[in-house]
């Protein structure tokens, strides 16, 4: 290609991907598949790097870049970002209409609704429709700069659109808007965090926080941020409806939020927050309200501002997520693998919409940190689908001088002697399946769908199940018989007919879902694959030494101890046993030696292929890859298929290899498997 062509395709592809990024970001309607999309980006990086006098900060392969920063500096806002009045009632919403329409001499007022993301604010500003600065709220008056953070957020524009029904943007523009974390991007990331060993994140608004305020922007080009756009706040012709202005931000290419309405009067605000609250679990992203303004941008500078906030806005929250209340009692539960997790007892407190009467403290040393003690006056803290969690106590509300809570030295569910590991956090129970929590638990782990997939072996079921003493262990379940489910409470012989079924289906299990389902400490999904292909048989894994467990990828000293222990305990080998005499039939792993093609390779899948992808992963593990099923720095090449979706981006932004389903089918012909 001359290089005339190639500029003038390096400038057809920034716009080709500009315009996709607006389908997907703005308009919410991908048009093409995530997979053509990394095409054109790949394309586009080739001839950068063939030609790099070209390349211009605009461009979509400049979202990540510079050196770390020592700082962020200081940014003083042209307009103060202030913040809103609250309301909590719809009787407040009734006096703040009447305050509004009373300020305007009016009947009826009109106002736009939005929803109130839990993120952070931000204030982006555009000259000559390119992002120059990026700042914080700060104090309102004064932010701090993170421009290079915000510029790895794929759903903020580098450089505006000029397509559209709006016209062409102004010299300068200020838009404020919101930056968060969606909730599958957290939990996406928590789950990643979880495999890699790394800490977790606390709640997507802390996570939108911290990663918008990395020195690094490589760091928060990791973290999965969104955001939406919600006020133009300077630029020359601004349109003096509100609802207007939002719209001409769409169609320069920011997202805006696809719940804004126009309202009118308070009926109408009021009738928009409960359909709101209705559809909050339903959201892709925390919200913890809703915002009412006042339509008209005339309307706004007539009724002016009071103290640090506007007159003509107010925010209705939600039913707070944090509460003050009482803590009665501390119980001590035992989970599957024996951990013992102290339980605050609660007066009953409404918090997030719920009652809440119990709330974890996770473990003794958070218990200390926090100083909680029985009596205390507590903040207890519930946010979307997180457990109520004890945040902290309110020390003036302190009585006397409780004493400190301690944990047991036997198990409260079979008085099995309880130990601390140095170096953990955790106190366990040393019954093993002895005790009666540890095996409610261990039964229901071996029958959920990532395990044995036992559709119907609910917790209620279990508890009737040990309670009765007709299952003591995970291979009792293949001893049941119709009469004696059928005499359990909620149990028909239609149901126990079903759950037979759902037995006998569950015989023959791959190798690797049945280490999962055993439940051996630390052994995740991933690692009980890697060690059913590693070993090929039960038995060969039975009797492998810590030195050989080590061999294994993912596994370390301290998951081959587990792993060695969990076998080397009698009665988990008479488990084993006892499932193959129940007609249990582990499928063992074909193992070939040598090195193999793609030896130390770790693959994802992702997106609709055309072939099924349990085949796709296995004849990848028959060439010595790893699949994995979230993307990560150790992710070596990601497969992706049609309407793939944010794996993709994700291997995108580490710089992860991408490969279509054609390039996978040539590359299986190549080591001469016909997929």
């Amino acid at each position: 290609m001359k290089r005339n062509e190639a500029r003038r395709r390096i400038e057809a592809l920034r716009a080709e991907i500009a315009q996709h990024d607006y389908r997907y970001y703005v308009l919410d309607e991908p048009s093409i598949p995530d997979a053509e999309y990394d095409r054109l980006m790949r394309e586009l990086l080739s001839l950068e790097a063939k030609y790099p006098e070209w390349i211009t900060s605009e461009s979509p392969t400049q979202r990540v870049g510079g050196e770390p920063l020592d700082r962020f500096a200081a940014v003083r806002h042209r307009t103060p970002m202030l913040s809103l009045g609250n309301a909590f009632s719809d009787e407040e919403i009734d006096a703040f209409h009447e305050r509004v329409a009373r300020g305007l001499e009016v009947d009826h007022v009109d106002y736009v609704a939005e929803p109130k993301l839990d993120g952070v604010a931000i204030s982006l500003r555009y000259e000559d429709g390119r992002l120059v600065q990026a700042a914080t709220r700060g104090d309102g008056a004064t932010g701090e700069d993170v421009t290079s953070n915000a510029r790895t957020i794929a759903a903020i524009p580098l450089e505006l659109r000029r397509e559209g029904r709006a016209p062409g943007w102004p010299g300068q523009i200020e838009v404020r808007g919101e930056i968060y974390m969606p909730l599958a991007g957290f939990r996406e990331y928590n789950e990643r965090a979880r495999e890699d060993g790394r800490k977790e994140l606390v709640n997507p608004r802390n996570a939108a926080a911290g990663s918008l305020r990395q020195l690094d922007p490589r760091l928060t080009a990791q973290r999965p941020l969104a955001f939406f756009a919600y006020s133009l706040v300077a630029a020359e012709g601004v349109p003096d409806s509100h609802f207007e202005a939002l719209q001409r931000l769409r169609d320069w290419g920011l997202p805006v939020n696809p719940e804004v309405r126009r309202v009118q009067d308070a009926g109408g605000c009021i009738a928009y927050y409960r359909d709101l609250q209705e559809k909050r679990p339903s959201l892709s992203y925390e919200i913890d309200g809703v915002v009412f303004k006042v339509e008209r941008r005339e309307q706004q500078e007539t009724l002016g501002f009071v103290s640090r906030a506007p007159r003509w806005a107010i925010a209705q929250k939600f039913p707070a997520q944090e509460e003050i209340t009482r803590l009665t009692g501390i119980d001590v539960q035992v989970g599957r693998t024996g951990a013992l997790t102290p339980v605050a007892r609660l007066e009953p407190v409404f918090v997030g919409g719920v009652t809440v009467t119990n709330a974890t403290l996770h473990n003794l040393d958070e218990v200390r940190r926090k100083d909680v003690r029985i009596g205390d006056w507590v903040v207890v803290r519930r946010a979307g689908d997180v457990i109520p969690e004890v945040a902290r106590i309110v020390p003036e509300r302190r009585e006397g001088e409780p004493p400190e809570f301690e944990m047991p030295d036997a198990c409260p569910v079979c008085g099995s002697a309880v130990e601390r590991v140095e170096g953990e956090a955790v106190f366990r129970c040393t019954g093993g399946l002895f005790c009666g929590a540890q095996r409610i638990r261990s039964i229901l782990h071996f029958a959920s769908r990532r395990a044995m997939d036992i559709e119907g072996l609910g917790e209620k079921l279990v508890v009737q199940l040990v309670d009765k003493g007709l299952v003591q262990s995970i291979a009792d379940l293949y001893a049941l018989d119709r009469d004696q489910l059928a005499s359990l409470d909620r149990m028909g012989e239609k149901s126990a007919d079903n759950l037979l079924e759902q037995l006998e289906r569950s015989k023959a299990p791959e190798l690797g879902r049945l280490l999962y389902a055993l439940g051996i400490r630390e052994v995740g999904e991933v690692t009980a694959d890697s060690l059913a292909r590693h070993f090929g048989t039960l038995d060969k894994l039975v009797e492998a030494s810590e030195e050989d467990l080590v061999d294994v990828p993912d596994v370390g000293p301290v998951v081959a101890g587990h792993v060695h222990a969990f076998f080397g305990e009698a009665h988990n080998r008479e488990i084993i046993t006892a499932l193959e005499s129940a007609g249990v039939r582990w499928k063992p792993v074909e193992i070939n030696e040598g090195e193999q093609p793609l030896t130390g390779q770790t693959w994802v899948l992702t997106g609709a292929l055309g072939m099924p992808r349990a085949r796709a992963k296995a004849l990848l593990e028959s060439l010595g890859a790893r699949v994995t099923g979230s993307v990560s720095a150790r992710t070596t090449t990601v497969l992706a298929g049609e309407e793939a979706g944010s794996k993709l981006r994700k291997a995108e932004s580490l710089g992860v290899d991408v490969v279509d389903e054609d390039t996978f089918r040539k590359l299986l012909e190549s080591h001469g498997i016909k997929p």
